[in-house]
């Protein structure tokens, strides 16, 4: 099978040929990788055969950026939505917030237009061209959207967003929905410009290690509809829909599934989210990308991890709808000998 033959049929709750196989490993994590044994001139996405590649826009306010200050340990700029950050430079880290232009409801609607969707937000040339040539290989071609929570947190920040949610209801539900919308749009512009995708994959961290950022409640009243209306339109292009979110969300995947969401990655072991409890819950309703523990990839001892990979695959990919993936993504302390051990045994449990 190619690989988008196999996505799609563990999509679909059908058992592929093997195990579909994706991965994200940190920038750190290659440069450990190449000291190691990769070759500086090959990709870990080819060298492991990963099988997913993604495309999108640029969904910013694309206003001027800036550098603001700059050392050897540190970078701090002003981005295209006017937010200020710090960023290390020899660490894979999330940035140090420090201001944000969008600090209330005035100043979201005087800037507001500037989200709109247009067909220069992309790169057509060099985009299309690799999708037509990701498209010969049989690559499973996603269109990628950060929407939704995720996605105006890095507008307003991440305090100001939750307390919003309390204090502005309105105000959030509008900022979802404005996400969502132009989410949609530029899909519906590149795939009326030429671009072929399998599956639309939206990206929104809705939780964190001790559970959710916020309750269902306001889930399902502020967020649902915007994500709804993501999985409707996707779905009218026979695109099934993957949702990217961070932590325990455990507590909204029946929202999620009613929702539309075919898919839910990345499954944080070290959050509470449990694959075999997942799968034996709603495995006939909800694909599951990811819950391998990166934990255990790190161990010199290579027992645990092959454990938790044989006794999650052997319920996780029963009747399809399992793909792998780590648990979130793959930090610098798994050395490239240990994760070389990793998709050995990927490959091995994994057929069917």
């Amino acid at each position: 099978m190619t690989p988008r033959e196999r996505w799609l049929t563990a999509l679909n709750h059908q058992e592929p040929d093997r195990v579909p196989i994706h991965d994200s490993p940190w920038f750190t994590t290659v440069r450990r990788w190449r000291k190691e044994g990769l070759s500086e001139d090959e990709s870990p996405d080819d060298y492991f055969g990963y099988e997913l590649v993604g495309q999108g826009a640029d969904r910013s306010m694309r206003l001027p950026t800036e550098t603001l200050e700059e050392t050897d340990e540190y970078k701090v700029v002003r981005d295209a939505n006017g937010a200020i950050a710090r960023n290390w430079k020899g660490k894979t880290s999330t940035p140090e917030h420090r201001g944000f232009l969008i600090t209330d409801r005035d100043v979201w609607n005087a800037h507001k237009y500037l989200m709109e969707a247009d067909d220069y937000r992309v790169d057509w040339a060099s985009g299309l061209a690799s999708n037509k040539r990701w498209r010969l290989e049989g690559k499973f071609i996603c269109y990628n959207a950060v929407a939704g929570y995720d996605h105006m947190q890095n507008f307003v920040g991440q305090e100001n967003m939750l307390m919003t949610l309390i204090t502005d209801p309105e105000w959030a539900a509008d900022m979802f929905m404005t996400s969502a919308e132009g989410a949609v749009d530029m899909g519906r512009r590149m795939i009326k410009g030429g671009f072929q995708f399998d599956a639309a994959f939206v990206f929104d961290d809705l939780g964190y290690r001790n559970g959710l950022l916020f309750s269902p409640r306001i889930y399902k009243e502020l967020l649902a509809p915007a994500h709804k209306l993501m999985c409707d339109y996707f779905h009218t292009q026979n695109l099934p829909v993957i949702l990217h979110s961070c932590g325990n969300v455990s507590a909204l995947i029946p929202f999620f599934i009613q929702n539309g969401f075919d898919c839910l990655q990345p499954l944080e072991v070290k959050a509470g989210m449990d694959l075999i409890e997942l799968k034996k819950k709603y495995g006939d309703k909800l694909a599951f990308m990811g819950g391998i523990d990166v934990r255990k990839m790190a161990l010199d001892d290579q027992g645990p991890i092959e454990e938790e990979i044989r006794t999650k695959f052997a319920v996780a990919k029963k009747g399809g709808g399992y793909i792998y993936h780590s648990d979130h993504s793959v930090p610098d302390d798994v050395s490239f000998q240990n994760y070389c051990r990793v998709m050995e045994l990927v490959e091995k449990y994994g057929q069917y």
